[in-house]
């Protein structure tokens, strides 16, 4: 299927590493121009590098999105540089244990400013060229706002937000054309879950456990996975998909993990 996404310039947070990285290099092998919004400049350029040598095209501009200002010059980077913006996909961020017992007021804010302001920030500067274009917005978000997790109450919320802010920014977006969905993530194995794993006693025995917790296949979903989705929202072949928080997890969160064990 021709996803339609030649030189579609498409804004990509947290596109350096994990989930990103996957969905820089789907957009582009679909031909799109996937611009990487990061604030370590090594890492954005090692995966730019790694898109070039395999013949695609990606940009990257160097932002810590934390900063309300950043996101603003990192948008105003990507349209100097290419006089438009065809899609956005909001995607950094981190479960940084901000739990309620053991959090505070500062490190729960600090926390919704690294995993949820961002999103709005960086759809509202993006929003001018977005309208021009009739792009689109694929937000990415985590299980834990359906399931919990326990310990991680600032994470749980942003993921909340960022799936109320899909429906809420459908329904406005709707005069323009624009469509906003969302993928949604539970078990997705990337270097972050890696090192994650890495922390807890017998973490091999831990990864296995969970993955036997994941009806299809008992297996984590991959981070190319996650990418065939977003690279499908963003495209015209989803024309009339809007609104829409799409589960890509090997059914973990809908499905009765007692099928895990059937």
């Amino acid at each position: 299927m021709d996803l339609q996404l030649k030189d579609k310039v498409i804004i990509v947070s947290g596109g350096a590493k994990g989930i990103g990285e996957g969905i820089v290099k789907v957009l582009a092998a679909e031909g799109a121009i996937p611009v990487i919004v990061g604030r370590n400049e090594a890492d954005n350029n090692k995966t730019v590098d790694a898109v070039t040598a395999s013949g695609g095209k990606a940009y990257q501009v160097v932002a810590e999105l934390s900063d309300p200002a950043a996101c603003a010059a990192a948008v105003n980077a990507v349209v100097t540089q290419f006089k438009r913006i065809d899609g956005l996909v909001n995607n950094a961020g981190v479960n940084d244990g901000v739990g309620l017992e053991n959090g505070d007021y500062e490190k729960f804010m600090a926390s919704l400013h690294k995993n949820v302001v961002h999103y709005y920030l960086l759809a509202h500067y993006a929003l001018p060229e977005l309208i021009k274009s009739k792009g689109s917005i694929v937000n990415i978000t985590s299980k834990t706002a359906d399931t919990g997790q326990g310990n991680t109450s600032a994470y749980a919320a942003s993921n909340g937000a960022r799936n109320a802010l899909t429906r809420e920014w459908a329904v406005e977006l709707l005069k323009y054309g624009i469509r906003v969905n969302a993928v949604v993530v539970a078990e997705c194995f990337t270097p972050l879950y890696a090192k994650w794993i890495e922390t807890l006693p017998n973490p091999q025995e831990k990864l296995k456990e969970i993955e036997s917790k994941i009806p299809l296949d008992n297996r984590m979903t991959t981070a190319e996975e996650i990418a065939n989705a977003v690279a499908f929202l963003l495209s015209s072949c989803s024309s009339h998909t809007t609104g829409q928080l799409v589960y890509v997890d090997g059914g973990y969160v809908h499905l009765d993990r007692a099928l895990a064990n059937a």
